[in-house]
């Protein structure tokens, strides 16, 4: 097993490690949840594990379909070996449902379909709180390489199709969720950070339950709960 050397960086949901390889990074997925930038803060026993299952899970299933990522191996409950990558302060949005920011910005109806999924981009930042940005900013504001946009939002659409037809095979509606990007160590383009009910929205398909992060930042419910009930699904 990978041996960790260094803390390079603590984010809000996971502790990111060298190892004794240049080329490789240890994640550390930790039991605090947050919402609204930080202000909703708890600690829950055992999240860290669910989300590092599920992204893990994730991540095999779209390797199997030829998708790039950073993704290396889930090493334990709460850790993952992954490439390291130069990542792009830019956050990709697909969405097939109303759900979140689309509803106030736009006054669309939470729940509508939308006739094609939407893409949207928005620029990493918590000092700007992630504001939403257009293609012709990121090539402005040079957030990454001109040519990688459009494949960003292909491999995006790509992801979507497959996961979409995945979670609806285990009862559930994948309503939107986020991704990120980056320069992997052979110079291609991948996924990186996570894939979990953190940065996704899962509604049961019957009942329209929410199984995700909002039944924490809207107290819904039992937040592992939900986070239990989609990992035994797809498992």
């Amino acid at each position: 097993m990978p041996e960790k050397v260094k803390k390079l960086y603590e984010g809000k949901a996971k502790v990111v490690y060298e190892t004794e390889e240049p080329d490789k990074l240890l994640l550390y997925f930790k039991d605090t949840t947050t919402a609204f930038d930080g202000v909703k803060k708890a600690e829950l026993k055992g999240k860290g594990s669910l989300n590092n299952t599920i992204s893990s899970l994730i991540f095999e299933i779209l390797h199997r379909y030829g998708i790039k990522t950073h993704y290396i191996q889930k090493l334990s409950d709460n850790e993952m070996l992954v490439w390291k990558a130069e990542r792009f302060p830019v956050e990709v949005v697909v969405r097939n449902f109303a759900a979140g920011s689309v509803v106030k910005r736009l006054g669309f109806k939470e729940g509508q379909r939308f006739k094609e999924p939407l893409v949207e981009f928005f620029y990493k930042s918590d000092e700007l709180h992630d504001p939403l940005i257009c293609e012709s900013h990121i090539e402005l504001m040079e957030l990454a390489p001109t040519e990688t946009i459009p494949l960003m939002k292909e491999t995006a659409l790509k992801v979507n199709e497959i996961l979409s037809g995945f979670f609806k095979e285990h009862g559930i509606t994948l309503v939107d969720f986020k991704l990120e990007f980056g320069k992997l160590p052979d110079g291609s383009v991948g996924i990186v950070d996570e894939i979990s009910p953190d940065s996704m929205r899962l509604w049961d398909s019957e009942t329209g339950e929410k199984l995700d992060k909002d039944r924490f930042r809207f107290d819904l419910g039992d937040l592992l709960e939900g986070y239990r009930e989609i990992l035994k699904r797809i498992s």
